[in-house]
C-alpha cells in the first residue's frame, strides 16, 4: 500500500510539475518566436524540455512499484 501511495505520489506531482512548466515555457517560446521566427528550433527544445520531469517520475513510480528502490 505505502509503495502504491508512494509511485502515485510520484508521477502526480511530477506530471503537475510539468505540465505548470510547459505551460510556462511554451507561452515564453512563442512570444520570442513571434519576434525572431530564426529561433523556432531552439525554442522548440526550449519548450519540450520540462517534458523531462515528467518522464523521471514515470521511471521512479515503476522502480517503486518493482521493489527494486
Amino acid at each position: 500500500m505505502d509503495l502504491a501511495l508512494a509511485s502515485a505520489l510520484a508521477i502526480g506531482l511530477a506530471a503537475f510539475g510539468s505540465a505548470i512548466a510547459q505551460g510556462l515555457a511554451a507561452s515564453a517560446a512563442a512570444a520570442a518566436t513571434s519576434e525572431k521566427p530564426d529561433l523556432f528550433g531552439k525554442m522548440l527544445i526550449f519548450a519540450a524540455l520540462p517534458e523531462t520531469q515528467a518522464i523521471y517520475g514515470l521511471v521512479i513510480a515503476y522502480l517503486l512499484l518493482s521493489k527494486i528502490v
